[in-house]
């Protein structure tokens, strides 16, 4: 394949992504309309948090698939792995909920440290192509913050669990938003070129 080619190749997937900009903005605001009813609800036994973080990972997994669409073959495999975990541990947290409850505080822990690394690592490659770099790569640090803070003693209190979840929806609703701007700011400067 000549370089022109891998040019063309490139430039039909990158219209292609941009052109599915809503389809992001579509996931945050559910992502954020499922944050706001997990703050809003009192969950009280072990059974109702592992379910709730069951749902959320089979979500994130699902989303992961959707940002497939959107990514180069790298990233591709990245989110492909995610997205597979991601529906493993959601299927095992809704079939062996009191197993899965011991081991959440480390779950979420891992899954804010990742996505924390990788919003951080997209807002600096970003940069120059995104004005609004920089709310991506707060919200990572953010997320890299609360990954050390769930890592430690508060495990033992289960409504803290639930506030860790809605943390998760919070962070993936607001880097959802992020990369809908960012394809509809891409779809903009292709069309303009």
């Amino acid at each position: 394949m000549t370089t022109v080619d891998t040019m063309f190749e490139e430039r039909e997937v990158l219209e292609e992504a941009a052109g599915r900009w809503w389809l992001f903005l579509l996931t945050g605001i559910a992502w954020l309309v499922f944050a706001l009813l997990v703050f809003q609800w009192d969950y009280t036994t072990v059974s109702a948090i592992s379910y709730l973080f069951g749902v959320v990972a089979i979500i994130a997994g699902v989303n992961e698939f959707f940002e497939i669409t959107v990514s180069t073959t790298g990233w591709k495999i990245v989110h492909g792995i995610l997205g597979v975990l991601f529906v493993l541990v959601g299927l095992y947290a809704l079939w062996h909920p009191y197993d899965t409850f011991a081991t959440l505080a480390a779950l979420v822990g891992l899954f804010l440290l990742f996505r924390g690394i990788f919003d951080v690592t997209v807002s600096f490659v970003t940069k120059d192509e995104f004005e609004l770099w920089w709310l991506q790569l707060i919200a990572g640090i953010a997320q890299i913050l609360l990954a050390f803070w769930v890592a430690g003693n508060w495990r033992d209190k289960a409504i803290l669990l639930v506030v860790y979840v809605g943390i998760v929806a919070l962070m993936r609703g607001i880097t959802e938003l992020f990369m809908a701007f960012k394809l509809k700011g891409l779809r903009k400067r292709l069309a303009s070129a």
